[in-house]
């Protein structure tokens, strides 16, 4: 293995080589930077575009990013290794995008027997053998890359070389960030690794190095031309002409889907009327003259809105996450819903939106609001957290509605999912909701749920009265989970990573005995993915599930992270007990802080706040991961082992299925106090 060098390239501004020599040398940091920025780009961008082309990732949201940290951690592993992968980094790239490309898996029927297509509409591959071969090929594609950092890595002094990489990191995340926001295809992407993979191997490279990244960008450049497909800041958005046949009556419409999934049609008043009725069912409960401001949660591409207009509402406001939907909206929607002077659009997440305004409506509506994940068809039930659905939520809804206001939501449920937002309804409004219902898709049935808030809901001729089913909670979002378990898909697919793991760091990095030394970084890195993970759905709460709320997140990690190495290179930091009774007690305030007092903070001190209580513990995590990190022997080694445990906290994520994400704080400090453990001979020593 590598071992941690005496030389050092210092400062970025003290490097003389900057031009493409510069890139190319092991002794530069500029070279470490752009790998680092190149490895946060090329792991983001393989989550988002896999899932876009893939449903099956759908269901299993942090498959792709468990492959990457495993083949991070073996890259590193095998620093000392003679052969070179990060040379075969652009043909394994290669294999990955072609495969991906030529067995995409789409969900083009919500009900029959063939619900998923591949290529050209012949049969797609089976989940059991396309996601397995996509974690393979993420695992080299990342091993490649950490390998070639993991030796630039051992050239610096360990906090040198790890602040370098937080640098990186940032990079990565802002740029990534920029092109999602702009809304460039991956065309755009590829040209980024492209671009790195030429300054970082250098003009003389083997002709097939440069035929395999000729071929990504090729690849990319094709699916970025196609004319049906929008790369919005969250999915990718295809548009089909579609012809349906209804009692011998042809309609048109325009069909969107988001990432493989069917999302809605955008069709006309009158063809909704007859294909699509319960868009009007709501109306039925209240009289146009009442419909003064509407709110539609879940816009869409408008067909709410323009049936809104159509039943007399004389002001509507439509709140959308995805810009690009409101876009489709606007220029394909038949009824011109979104270009109407009595409606006004604001792009953003529906529970922030309604956290953040103080008007009130008298009717607000949570249109088909919930995740396009939740219609795949899988029989696994789907872990996906929405804060929209919570009880917590539904109570922000009644809290928005004018006297005797209406509230209503509609959707395809599954039986229990019906009876648990009637459940929520019900408990919140303190009446049960109306429900009226239409067609039957794939085992899900459409369904209205209506109530008045402090009235009886009119003009009702079936109001609900099946079981109850317990309503999901801000700390436990899980809406489309039917009990607090951790479904046997997720076991199976969770165990056969952590089997393949194990495999791959025993081949790459020997007996295990050999990173003994540092089982305690390994904890380390397990206890702050979860910290990671939990902080990025706190913040999701707080401030909404935005792309860029997630980035700014991202960031402020990497920038905590940044500020702990700073301190630690220029600070005499306390004794290691202090450190970590500092840790533990900042993990004990963030558990018994109560999450729902900060939403009722003015969003500048709930920043603030939140801010305090998620970092602060991040910031001392890293104090004591950099005392630790400072002065190992093998940088390589150990950073490795510090990766590999991120697996772990990844896997342990899953545990907020049965336990909310508040439990995970236990966790997170079980986990240290593992580290604490292990770690007991490097803290004598520091002592």
């Amino acid at each position: 293995m590598a071992t941690t060098s005496t030389k050092t390239g210092g400062e970025l501004g003290q490097v003389p080589a900057v031009g493409l020599r510069g890139f190319v040398s092991e002794l530069s940091p500029w070279r470490l930077v752009t790998l680092s920025m190149l490895m946060l780009f090329v792991e983001l961008a393989l989550i988002r575009w896999t899932a876009a082309n893939n449903v099956h990732l759908a269901n299993i949201t942090n498959f792709v990013l468990l492959a990457s940290f495993l083949g991070i951690g073996v890259g590193f592993l095998l620093a000392g290794s003679s052969r070179n992968l990060f040379r075969l980094a652009p043909l394994s790239l290669v294999v990955l995008v072609a495969f991906v490309l030529i067995f995409p898996v789409k969900l083009v029927m919500l009900r029959g027997p063939h619900e998923f297509q591949g290529l050209s509409g012949h049969a797609p591959l089976s989940q059991w053998v396309s996601l397995p071969v996509i974690f393979v090929l993420v695992v080299v594609v990342m091993a490649g890359l950490g390998q070639a950092m993991a030796r630039t890595f051992a050239q610096f002094k360990p906090l040198d070389a790890y602040r370098f990489d937080i640098i990186g990191s940032v990079a990565g995340i802002v740029l990534f960030s920029v092109l999602s926001f702009i809304g460039l295809p991956p065309i755009a992407w590829g040209a980024v690794v492209a671009a790195a993979f030429v300054l970082l191997l250098g003009i003389r490279q083997r002709w097939w190095q440069w035929v395999a990244i000729a071929a990504i960008v090729a690849m990319l450049l094709l699916e970025s031309l196609s004319t049906v497909d929008v790369w919005s800041p969250y999915y990718k958005i295809t548009t089909i002409n579609v012809t349906s046949s209804v009692n011998g009556h042809v309609y048109h419409g325009l069909a969107v889907s988001g990432n493989n999934i069917p999302y809605q049609t955008l069709y006309s008043i009158p063809t909704l009327h007859r294909i699509e009725a319960f868009y009007f069912f709501p109306y039925r409960h209240v009289t146009a003259s009442s419909l003064s401001n509407v709110l539609v949660i879940g816009a869409g591409t408008g067909n709410d809105v323009g049936v809104a207009l159509s039943e007399g509402a004389r002001h509507v406001t439509a709140v959308e996450i995805d810009p690009d939907l409101v876009q489709l909206g606007k220029e394909h929607n038949p009824e011109h819903a979104y270009q109407s002077p009595r409606v006004t659009i604001h792009i953003d997440d529906g529970r922030a939106f309604l956290q953040d305004t103080s008007q009130r409506y008298s009717l607000i509506l949570y249109a088909l609001p919930d995740s396009l994940t939740a219609l795949t068809g899988q029989s696994a039930p789907v872990g996906l957290e929405n804060y929209l659905l919570t009880t917590q939520a539904i109570q922000e809804a009644r809290d928005h509605l004018a006297q005797g206001g209406t509230f209503v939501m509609y959707n395809y449920y599954q039986p229990f999912l019906l009876d648990r937002y009637a459940t929520a309804i019900d408990d919140v409004f303190g009446s049960r909701p109306c429900v009226e219902l239409g067609n039957t898709l794939s085992g899900r049935q459409q369904a209205v749920l209506t109530v008045v808030f402090n009235g009886n809901t009119p003009n009702c001729s079936s109001f609900w009265n099946a079981h109850q089913v317990t309503p999901v909670s801000d700390d436990r979002p899980f809406p489309y989970l039917p009990t607090p378990s951790i479904p046997n898909f997720y076991l199976l697919v969770v165990g056969l990573i952590l089997a393949a793991s194990l495999v791959v760091v025993r081949a790459a990095g020997g007996p295990f005995k050999k990173m003994a030394r540092f089982a305690d970084l390994f904890w380390m890195g397990a206890a702050f993915m979860l910290l990671e993970s939990k902080n990025i759905v706190q913040f999701a709460l707080l401030f909404g599930t935005t792309w860029y709320v997630n980035s700014l997140v991202f960031a402020g990690v990497l920038l905590s992270v940044y500020a702990a190495v700073e301190t630690a290179r220029h600070v005499k930091l306390p004794r290691p007990m202090l450190l970590y009774g500092a840790l533990l007690v900042a993990l004990a305030v963030s558990f018994v802080a109560p999450q729902a007092s900060l939403l009722n903070l003015p969003v500048v001190l709930r920043f603030v706040a939140a801010t305090a209580l998620a970092f602060a513990p991040i910031f001392i995590a890293n104090l004591v991961f950099a005392q630790r990190f400072k002065d190992v022997t093998s940088s390589t080694t150990a950073f490795g082992a510090n990766l590999i445990g991120a697996i772990i906290g990844g896997v342990l994520e899953y545990l907020s299925l049965i336990t909310g994400f508040r439990f995970l704080l236990v966790v997170v400090a079980v986990l240290y106090g593992l580290a604490f453990i292990f770690g007991r001979r490097h803290l004598a020593l520091r002592s």
